[in-house]
């Protein structure tokens, strides 16, 4: 039987605008609940944007007022912008979710400083981290800190709701769009800088994966090399074995300084190829690649088409992607028309719904105590979302082997012959923190025997294998809810557990590529750039939501079931923007290096220090007042075209020229800070690993201190949000390999003379085989 949609019942007032908040609502409305838009003073400015597709995508399924007077207090959940009034929460229930959405976080000393996504993608790292040192650091295209912001949100806010429904006390949560990009748009750079003691750095930092999205003879195709076997498979693929024997290529650092020649023996390869050639011999590598596609190539890739992906929006005009999960048993909700403004004035009847009791009875708690995690992930994207359970009060044993552990271990920043050099991973202790860890050999009997009788003792089994891995283990859902009725198994596949690319792996490159998102990165003479690394988190927080209904949905019924989480699909909904506008009729966008296609001028521009930048971008008619008056009221400065939009986006090409010669005269620094004080959304681009010394998140505790048996302490970020109710997130630091063998396995009833035989055998153990 298949049931309605979780969030059933569940009463939400979204009183955001533009896309964090309508996303956050999206999803929540996607999965059932009843969402009343408020628009009170003016329409939602993405009403206006473009085609009106966006706002379509964004605001399906929800009804909309113009006055929600007395609507808060029978509300389970108010998404906002601007936090509800003191007056206003003396009506509301006990029980009640705030989720304010701001750029920078309620308190802290940056709140009220002018701001764009360009911007904060200046002030996170990002811009920094990107491109190559001959041309300007380049911001990602798209606005994806606003989407990741709000699928953070909606975490955050399912989170919240579980636990206020059970111990009647609601939660006050602050989301940051800062304090989200800065812990998924960069790849954990405080970490790295910390463990190689802070070396000095010349500039931005910014550089290119080798390889990434290479040339065809038919278009472009990303390669993906993050483990050392996948770099000497790609050097066999490319017909160049000899390479294997130059130990620089191997280390990235000395790959990029000799990138020209790289490249060059790249390219020679990959142009005599077909896109399709390129992918087939991939697949046969077990490399990771993908094609790079555009809006209308996204639309038609076969693997999409086949899986019914994109879904006809209610309007019929585009389009658009399905919800990104599938929880087996329950039904996604329908979608439906985005509403008019005001056209469900005087008709939500929310003071005749059931009421439920709202008086508080309990002590507050984390959300998931008491849920037991068996997590088979590895690499970002699958501990990233075990992450977010253990933050939340998960108790996740994450299983790894001696012979095969979690890849992200072996990127570290020490190398053999160096003591416990597998424990040294940045990466790994970023999206590891707060669980335990047992090693188990799942290609011995007694190893596949030991994790099943695990799984037993859970409520929920994550993985991201590719398919047929599961498959060769036989851990299917089905053998596994034999013995664990209430089971719930999430399963995070690159690409679905059916279709023509089932069995093929992926990454976060890949998943850029595919959804149109690098296509969108670049300057316009050049190859599509990737994003770096974001694809994963994202599709972490997508699952890690997903779990949180599928136990609601337990909750409800009593049994387990199967979650598919497909780390595409994610992408492919962060991406919507291009493809339902071009649905829509819009052109397809493509690449504009640093500018946008709102803000004029906007760009990237030299301080007087080698290599510093100030990322600057205006967006309205007062923004460039404040421009103007900062520069002193130059002469050029006063011709009646640049008074609009339309007359500054077409003089760019002079408007830059004015600014580099205005900020090279000046340190980025004080050029940045003499602009935001007027009002003028600018900020300095900095080197990824400096996002630690900003003084918001500082402020805000998004850093707190592992401290780790093995590295010692050191600065991690961990949640991009926070909740009244907690201090901070990090309970423990991340494991060390088989760390807690004892004291898990011994809870099975395995006794220390069976511990010590399997030791010997090599089914758990504390260090890699062969050290």
């Amino acid at each position: 039987m298949t049931r309605g949609p979780v969030l059933q019942g569940v009463r939400v007032l979204d009183r955001s605008t533009g896309i964090a908040g309508p996303y956050c609502t999206k999803l929540l409305a996607d999965a059932g609940a009843d969402i009343v838009k408020v628009e009170r003073e003016a329409d939602d400015p993405v009403r206006a944007h473009g085609t009106g597709a966006l706002f379509e995508f964004l605001n399906a399924s929800k009804r909309a007022v113009i006055d929600d007077g007395g609507l808060l207090a029978f509300a389970h959940m108010v998404i906002c912008n601007e936090p509800p009034t003191p007056d206003e929460l003396v009506q509301a229930r006990p029980d009640l979710v705030v989720v304010t959405i701001t750029p920078f976080g309620r308190d802290g000393p940056w709140v009220g400083r002018p701001w764009t996504e360009f911007t904060l993608q200046a002030a996170c790292g990002s811009t920094g981290n990107r491109g190559l040192p001959e041309r300007p650091p380049l911001a990602a295209g798209g606005r994806i800190g606003e989407w990741v912001a709000g699928t953070y949100a909606a975490l955050a806010a399912l989170a919240a709701l579980r636990e206020a429904q059970r111990s009647g006390r609601g939660e006050d949560v602050d989301v940051a769009l800062l304090d989200c990009m800065a812990v998924t748009m960069t790849t954990y750079p405080s970490v790295f800088a910390s463990f190689f003691g802070w070396p000095p750095l010349a500039g931005t930092g910014r550089s290119i994966q080798l390889p990434s999205i290479e040339p065809s003879s038919d278009g472009c195709v990303v390669f993906t090399a993050n483990s050392a076997q996948q770099f000497q498979d790609f050097l066999v693929l490319m017909e160049r074995p000899d390479l294997l024997d130059d130990p620089e290529l191997a280390l990235v650092g000395k790959r990029f300084a000799r990138r020209d020649e790289f490249l060059e023996a790249v390219r020679a390869y990959t142009r005599r190829k077909t896109s399709a050639e390129l992918l087939d011999q991939a697949a046969a590598f077990r490399i990771p690649a993908a094609p790079v596609l555009d809006a209308p190539g996204v639309l038609a890739f076969e693997h999409f088409a086949d899986r019914d992906v994109f879904v006809p929006s209610p309007s019929g005009r585009f389009a658009q992607p399905r919800v990104p999960y599938r929880i087996a048993g329950f039904a996604p909700r329908p979608f439906s028309p985005a509403p008019a403004r005001g056209a469900d004035d005087g008709a939500v009847d929310w003071a005749l719904a059931t009421p439920t009791s709202n008086a508080p009875d309990d002590a507050w708690q984390l959300p998931l105590r008491g849920v037991k995690v068996v997590d088979l992930t590895a690499w970002w994207a699958g501990p990233s979302a075990t992450l977010a359970l253990a933050a939340l009060g998960a108790d996740v044993i994450k299983v790894e082997s001696v012979a095969r552990p979690d890849q992200m271990r072996l990127a570290g920043t020490r190398h053999p012959p160096a003591e416990a050099w597998w424990e040294w991973g940045p990466i790994f202790h970023g999206a590891n923190l707060s669980k335990r860890d047992v090693t188990l050999d799942l290609g011995s009997p007694e190893g596949l025997a030991l994790l099943r009788q695990l799984v037993d003792t859970a409520d929920v089994l994550i993985e991201n294998f590719t398919p047929r891995v599961v498959d060769h283990f036989g851990l299917d859902f089905e053998s596994l809810r034999a013995s664990n009725p209430g089971l719930i198994m999430v399963r995070m596949p690159a690409f679905g557990l059916d279709g023509p690319w089932r069995d093929r792996n992926g990454f976060a490159q890949t998943m850029e590529a595919v959804s149109g998102l690098a296509w969108r990165t670049g300057f316009e003479d050049e190859l599509p750039m990737l994003v770096l690394g974001v694809c994963d988190p994202l599709a972490g927080a997508h699952t890690a939501f997903a779990t949180l209904l599928a136990l609601d949905a337990r909750t409800q019924t009593g049994e387990g079931m199967l979650v598919e989480s497909v780390m595409v699909e994610s992408a492919l909904n962060v991406a919507a923007e291009a493809i339902v506008e071009y649905g829509a009729g819009a052109p397809a966008p493509g690449r504009r290096g640093n500018r946008g296609p709102d803000a004029a001028p906007q760009g990237v521009y030299p301080g007087s220090a080698p290599d510093s930048w100030v990322a600057l971008a205006i967006e309205t008619d007062a923004q460039w007042d404040a421009l103007v008056n900062t520069l002193g009221a130059p002469p050029w400065a006063a011709d009646a075209a640049l008074r609009s939009a339309e007359g500054r986006r077409a003089r760019h090409d002079l408007l830059d020229k004015h600014l580099v010669a205005w900020t090279s005269e000046r340190m980025a620094e004080d050029a940045a800070a003499s602009l935001s004080a007027a009002g003028v959304p600018a900020e300095v681009v900095i080197a990824a690993r400096d996002v630690l010394l900003n003084s918001q998140l500082r402020d805000r505790g998004l850093f707190e201190t592992e401290d780790h048996p093995v590295t010692g302490p050191h600065p991690v970020p961990t949640l991009p949000f926070r909740f009244a109710h907690v201090r901070g997130w990090l309970r423990a630091p991340s494991p060390t390999l088989g760390q807690h063998n004892d004291e898990v396995l011994g809870a099975l009833g395995v006794d220390a003379d069976e511990r010590a035989a399997l030791r010997a055998r090599h089914v758990i153990g504390e260090r890699l085989v062969g050290t």
